[in-house]
């Protein structure tokens, strides 16, 4: 029954695809942070000095981009446990209980929240960055490979095609997540819809076992 059930397979299909934005949040971001010396780019400010046409940076906090790694680290792990044992009940022909899948669909709604919060970051954090950069440069993307702060020894051959994909990654994830919760949600429903029908079907069964008992039952009198 579990084969067939659309849901069950969408859901593995889901996180398979999880599984692989997350990497491409937490991959691009750690390697920013590594060619950046550990340094994050996003909401981070600077002003270009006329004698050398350096960008003497004012760095915001490494916890922007520490949250948007942790972010794809957690989800990654979420939706490899998550692709694990939906599988296994594939396997098993089974489908989770009600409260699993009441769990699993308030866990969606908050990982939407998680995946909107750090495309959120990335994308302001992003702007922020590139509005200093378009000062000397016509577009963010020409300062790519750029010498533009050699007293923090950043290297920027990268960090737009890095941000760039993370940024993509993280408005895929909440987008997905969203549709997750949808599954998760139709599914809960699907379970209530059952047990309201094992109930009435249990209350049916007894009102009839009831009427028949009594009609079998001969009255005192007829006894006498």
């Amino acid at each position: 029954m579990a084969i067939t059930n659309v849901i069950l397979l969408s859901q593995i299909a889901g996180y398979v695809i999880g599984l692989i934005l997350s990497l491409c949040v937490m991959v691009p971001m750690g390697m920013h942070r590594d060619e950046f010396s550990g340094n994050c780019l996003l909401f981070s400010r600077g002003t270009w000095q006329e004698e050398d046409g350096q960008l003497l940076v004012m760095w915001a906090s490494r916890g922007y981009c520490n949250y948007v790694i942790a972010v794809g680290c957690l989800m990654f792990i979420v939706c490899l446990v998550q692709i694990y044992r939906l599988s296994q009940l594939v396997c098993k022909g089974l489908d989770s209980s009600f409260l699993s899948a009441f769990i699993e669909a308030v866990g969606c709604v908050l990982f939407c929240g998680l995946a909107i919060s750090a495309a959120v970051i990335v994308t302001l954090g992003f702007m922020t960055w590139c509005q200093n950069i378009v000062e000397r440069f016509p577009s963010c993307e020409d300062a790519t490979g750029q010498d533009i702060d050699k007293k923090d020894n950043i290297s920027t051959h990268g960090f737009y095609i890095e941000l760039g994909t993370a940024q993509f990654g993280a408005w895929a994830l909440f987008a997905l997540w969203v549709g997750l919760a949808v599954f998760s949600t139709l599914k809960v429903c699907r379970y209530h819809q059952l047990q309201n029908i094992q109930v009435s079907m249990y209350r049916e069964r007894q009102r009839l076992v009831n009427e028949t008992h009594g009609r079998s039952t001969p009255p005192i009198d007829s006894l006498n």
